[in-house]
């Protein structure tokens, strides 16, 4: 806390409160202390003054004490239990020196997180799942997702995902080692036929930099749609067209989901469409999209290795009414290629797996290893560059 009187704070707190009520926007450093000289009738000194006005500044605007975490260039995530804080910097979650005066305290930083992003965040609704923009020193984008007791019995709890753009050149993540140089020529080669491919792998293996890292291999003129629910992908490439989507507002309205957007992009003349991350029913659409022409398309999915894409892929289709047969049927032709990334021990994010769809007798699609980081290439190796050679 402070040197200063706790219930001189919150009768400012409260005075605040009122005044953002009334219209005023957030209150900077001029407010704040003409709140404080008003609550306390000027008896306050200079020293103790300035104390609440450090204080007030950091519970009262932006992201408050999380600010230091989120401006560090190596931290992913922020998770927030209570008055305890913990922050993810590749090596799992960690717990920082950052706390929480009270329960009170995390609540009110929650709802204005939440406000931030056009949410509400209250016992009425009492979990807010949404996007902050310009968030810290660094104007960082921000995936928000806060819940509250009496659903969090330990006390409000706040994730927060730093989403940076995935800009990383793929002859740097072949020099780092992120992407073994025995098959770094193959992967380009793959881009450069043009066969669809999807990278997949678990939370925070590094899909989204190595699919942004393989989209600036494509020929400058071909023409790329990045639908995306949150913007993280920013491919070093001349034709890029971002669209994100957009959640619904305070009123429940508003709604544009990535499944939407999947068919505007049709519509605007692509060479590839690219989904940022498959998690829905816009897998059919992306599937439609890659058997009427439009190749090389691409996108990320969350699966703990390319063995689990088909039935993954046929839980995110049932999201949209397609049976398991139908699913197959389209994605057997659609993809050709599966890129799988893993973390490893030491935290290294890297290309694992390189995958061949298959088609089997019963008619379903399995995925075949032609190369892994642990064992080098396999008998489908042959298969995968006559992919390849079809294709140029």
């Amino acid at each position: 806390m402070t040197g200063v009187d706790a219930d001189l704070l919150e009768r400012v707190r409260r005075r605040l409160a009122v005044e953002a009520g009334a219209g005023t926007a957030s209150p900077g450093p001029a407010v704040i202390a003409d709140a404080i000289r008003a609550e306390s009738a000027g008896l306050l000194g200079d020293t103790d003054l300035l104390a609440a006005l450090r204080y007030l500044q950091t519970e009262m605007v932006g992201v408050g004490r999380l600010e230091v975490l989120l401006a560090d260039p190596e931290v992913t995530d922020v998770l927030v239990v209570g008055p305890r804080v913990w922050a993810d910097r590749g090596d799992g979650p960690e717990l920082t020196d950052v706390t929480f005066d009270d329960e009170a305290s995390v609540r009110r930083l929650a709802a204005r997180l939440a406000l931030g992003a056009g949410r509400r965040l209250d016992d009425a609704q009492p979990w807010v799942d949404g996007r902050l923009a310009g968030v810290g020193r660094n104007a960082a984008q921000v995936r928000l997702h806060a819940v509250i007791p009496p659903l969090a019995p330990d006390g409000t709890c706040i994730s927060l995902r730093v989403l940076r753009s995935a800009t990383h050149d793929y002859r740097a993540l072949v020099d780092s080692g992120s992407i073994a140089a025995e098959v770094s020529r193959l992967v380009a080669d793959v881009i450069a036929a043009r066969l669809a491919f999807l990278v997949v792998g678990g939370t925070g293996a590094g899909k989204t930099t190595v699919l942004g890292s393989l989209l600036g291999l494509a020929e400058p003129t071909q023409r790329i749609l990045c639908v995306e629910d949150a913007p993280e992908l920013d491919p070093r490439h001349p034709h890029v067209v971002r669209l994100v989507a957009r959640a619904a507002n305070v009123e429940g309205v508003g709604e544009v989901t990535v499944r939407m957007l999947v068919r505007q992009a049709l519509r605007m003349r692509p060479d590839r469409i690219v989904v940022g991350e498959v998690r829905g029913a816009e897998v059919i659409d992306l599937l439609t999209a890659l058997n009427t022409g439009h190749e090389g398309c691409a996108g990320t999915l969350h699966a703990n290795s390319i063995a689990e894409v088909p039935a993954r892929m046929e839980a995110l289709a049932a999201l949209g009414g397609m049976g398991r047969t139908a699913l197959h049927s389209q994605l057997g032709p659609a993809i050709q290629v599966i890129l799988g990334v893993a973390r490893t021990a030491g935290g290294q994010r890297r290309l694992a797996e390189i995958g061949v769809v298959e088609r089997d007798d019963s008619g379903l699609v399995r995925v075949v290893p032609a190369w892994c980081a642990d064992g080098g290439f396999t008998d489908r190796r042959a298969s995968l560059e006559r992919l390849v050679g079809r294709r140029s």
